[in-house]
């Protein structure tokens, strides 16, 4: 007899697989936490049902002490909740922008290379994604928040809250592991979780975590629609060896600015900013006879005979 948080928890991955094509092999990211303990075992539930093997993924980055053993206990607890096999993948967090970005990218880099990977992202986590982007300014594709699927990832648990999976752990007789990264509040998620989240839920009478996901849901809606749009104009604008203005000049500028930034991103451009995509449009929106735009890694974008191309500028080196 399974209690209601387990069954909400199992209702979501049920759910979730109903829409995707999901191959023979699950596989579930696995922390030793509460949301991913609860949702392997529901995998292992409903992935088990359906015919599939469920194979956990335990990422052990190094970065405290008795990481292995607390990677070791992961495995065991998924084993236990149903995975058929479970398995450690060390990785050596190191690279830009924080501990936090530097600790995302290896772990991601660890548990990629299957058809479909779940992660245990909740409602809460979707909330906080989405206060991070409003902060950062990043517009609408950052407040889309996370996709329940963006192949390989898949997320099952985005309507599902985070004091859900924990009563899950507590209906299945679990003890989930507490990150005691969670508690520091040099992260800047952690003190939206703990701190902004509260006073906003305090403030505004409740349920802001689940109407920032809903707000995510229909951003997310609606530059789907959008980016769909703007493939379109891409395609009549020429594509990838340079794009006719006179296509884009009777366009609005949501949809022009799509079409300039996956053209830019599919020329090569990395780190394009909010700035750069700007400068780039005003070369089809102000064009004034102005000269080119320098974007990351010495490229150039360019207004030429009535269209735009990228072109590569090379390295001055000093004396």
């Amino acid at each position: 007899m399974t209690g209601p948080a387990v069954a909400a928890v199992r209702r979501a991955v049920r759910g979730f697989l109903e829409t995707v094509e999901a191959p023979a092999e699950l596989c579930v990211a696995v922390s030793g936490g509460a949301d991913s303990l609860a949702l392997a075992e529901a995998t292992a539930y409903v992935g088990h049902h359906r015919g599939h093997r469920v194979r956990a993924l335990v990422v052990d980055h190094g970065l405290q002490e008795g990481s292995a053993k607390i990677a070791r206990d992961a495995v065991a607890a998924a084993k236990s909740l149903g995975a058929d096999e479970a398995e450690v993948r060390r990785v050596d967090v190191t690279g830009p922008g924080g501990p936090e970005a530097a600790a995302r990218k290896a772990r991601y880099g660890a548990l990629a290379g299957h058809d479909l990977v779940l992660l245990g992202h909740t409602l809460d986590d979707q909330a906080e994604t989405v206060l991070l982007g409003l902060g950062r300014g990043s517009g609408p594709r950052s407040l889309a928040g996370m996709r329940p699927h963006d192949p390989p990832w898949g997320r099952p648990l985005l309507a599902v809250p985070r004091a859900t999976t924990r009563a899950a752990c507590a209906e299945l007789g679990v003890e989930p592991w507490e990150d005691p990264h969670n508690a520091e509040a040099r992260f800047t998620r952690v003190r939206l979780r703990n701190e902004v989240l509260p006073l906003l839920e305090d403030v505004l009478n409740g349920g802001v975590a689940a109407a920032l996901a809903r707000t995510a849901a229909q951003l997310r809606e609606d530059s789907e629609a959008l980016d769909t749009s703007a493939d379109r104009i891409f395609t009549r604008a020429g594509g990838l060896e340079g794009l006719d203005v006179a296509v884009l000049e009777g366009e609005p500028a949501a949809l022009r600015r799509r079409v300039l930034r996956r053209w830019l991103l599919a020329s090569g451009v990395r780190e394009l900013t909010d700035a750069h995509l700007r400068a780039v449009d005003a070369l089809v929106a102000r064009w004034r006879g102005q000269g080119g735009v320098w974007l990351p890694g010495n490229l150039e974008a360019r207004r030429c005979r009535g269209r735009l191309c990228v072109i590569s500028q090379p390295t001055t080196r000093g004396d």
